[in-house]
């Protein structure tokens, strides 16, 4: 799966989705009800760097594959929405079996 630009995006789309879902639903709340904001801190670390990786990823597809921009833009929309990298990776999952 890691072998290809859209496998790629895929795994990273998932762990980046997963990290921000992560960071809304436990370490935040942690931070605020809990005062423990050291969860914010190291969940938003590591959302941060699959977030920059989730980017090169959609720039490379885009470019390899020429998607257009309006695919790139709606790909990096999905990363700002909870569960939106999952709705992107059943469309590549469909893209890729076609």
């Amino acid at each position: 799966m890691l072998s290809t630009p859209i496998g790629r995006l895929r795994v990273i789309g998932l762990l980046e989705g997963i990290s921000f879902l992560i960071l809304l639903f436990i370490a935040m709340p942690l931070k605020y009800f809990a005062g423990f904001s050291k969860a914010v801190t190291v969940a938003g670390m590591a959302h941060g760097v699959l977030f920059i990786l989730f980017i090169f990823a959609v720039i490379q597809v885009t470019m390899i594959h020429n998607k257009s921009k309006s695919w790139a833009f709606g790909a990096l929309v999905a990363s700002v929405i909870p569960f939106g990298t999952f709705v992107l990776d059943a469309k590549l999952k469909h893209e890729e079996n076609k």
